[in-house]
């Protein structure tokens, strides 16, 4: 049974057989999807092993969510995902759509500059600067105000930068040569 969105650890870089663990599928399946949904293109490490990220994840649910539940054929899956990216896990997209109708807006601003940093991001090879994108992605404004009052802050600031360790780890090890 595929593991729920809650239950998919946190890393930035997923093996193939840990891919297939939480989306209950098979390596073979996974690799012949990738052959027919441009949506699913995993990088490559250096030892030319597949190395899938959390929008990949994402991806390979919907697409079996489509093959396997609503019974779409594997052209019409491909023309669905073509059709609704915003389904995709790219929330921001829904919401460039639905805002544009009603003219820029501060979530229009926000969508836009999500886009942005997506698009600046896939340009980038090496996994740091896709490290460095995604922290991007999550920085958010201070507020001094509720800091000073956050008594928790200092925990959650360690419990975020041991995160941070881990993954810096799992990036070098996938740099180191084999």
């Amino acid at each position: 049974m595929a593991k729920a969105a809650s239950e998919i650890p946190n890393k930035l870089f997923y093996k193939i057989g840990e891919v297939c663990e939480i989306t209950d599928t098979q390596p073979y399946v996974l690799r012949f999807w990738e052959s027919e949904f441009p949506q699913l293109a995993p990088r490559k490490n250096r030892s030319g092993q597949r190395v899938y990220q959390r929008k990949d994840i994402d991806t390979v649910m919907r697409i079996k969510r489509l093959l396997y539940e609503e019974e779409y054929t594997i052209a019409g899956a491909r023309k669905k995902l073509d059709d609704d990216p915003a389904a995709d896990g790219h929330p921001e997209i829904a919401a460039v759509t639905a805002s544009s109708a009603a003219g820029p807006t501060a979530a229009h601003a926000q969508a836009e500059a999500a886009a942005a940093r997506r698009a600046a991001a896939a340009e980038h090879e090496h996994p740091v600067d896709l490290l460095a994108a995604r922290i991007e992605r999550q920085a958010r404004p201070v507020d001094d105000e509720a800091i000073a009052s956050d008594p928790e802050r200092e925990a959650r600031l360690d419990a975020a930068l041991a995160e941070l360790k881990k993954q810096l780890r799992e990036v070098l090890a996938l740099l180191a040569p084999r």
